[in-house]
């Protein structure tokens, strides 16, 4: 799970060394803390695979009350033909239902790979990160947060299309991951003028 805030932050996993990575890669005050502490920062990234997301918030509970919670993950079927998640919903749906009140779930990064956001961009355009989320406000303290690592938000709408967000993460790694030999691409938008 990792937090983010304006004040300095902190990032806990399973692993502190990836934690600790996750967190200088991000750099922004960015810090790694250990697994069972309570996130410190306003923002809480939920950096944990789908099946571990409703468990991971419901265990946090109120200490993610008044939190932004960034879902990530991509819930796909271990063959990668579909989605897991029932008819209908989402992986952020469904980890946003384990919440506690106040607290507000945004999908985002979802269809950033984590190589490609380490990658130096040499074409100087920043990548696009789709977000989706029912709250404006939680909405917009993403947006920043996103621009602060010299990205570009895109508001995809509102939660629902979390599902849609994730089915374009399952996109990318089935068929056409396979087509363009790995993962060295990313969806985003060209705005030609």
């Amino acid at each position: 799970m990792r937090s983010t805030a304006a004040t300095p932050s902190r990032s806990s996993g399973r692993d502190a060394d990836k934690a600790a990575a996750l967190a200088r890669a991000l750099g922004g005050g960015a810090t790694a803390g250990t697994t069972g502490s309570a996130p410190a920062g306003d923002i809480v990234i939920l950096t944990v695979p789908y099946t571990s997301a409703a468990p991971v918030v419901s265990q946090y509970g109120d200490a993610l009350a008044g939190k932004i919670i960034i879902d990530i993950s991509n819930a796909f079927d271990p063959a990668r033909t579909g989605l897991v998640t029932p008819d209908g919903s989402s992986a952020a749906q469904q980890t946003a239902k384990a919440a506690p009140a106040g607290a507000h779930e945004v999908k985002a990064f979802n269809t950033l790979f984590g190589h490609v956001l380490a990658a130096d961009r040499a074409e100087g355009r920043p990548l696009d990160v789709f977000i989706a989320g029912d709250d404006a406000g939680a909405k917009a303290r993403v947006s920043s947060f996103i621009e602060s690592l010299a990205l570009r938000p895109l508001d995809a709408g509102g939660l629902k299309m979390a599902h849609w967000l994730e089915g374009a993460g399952l996109l990318m790694v089935a068929p056409l991951g396979e087509a363009v030999n790995g993962h060295d691409f990313w969806l985003g938008i060209n705005t030609l003028r």
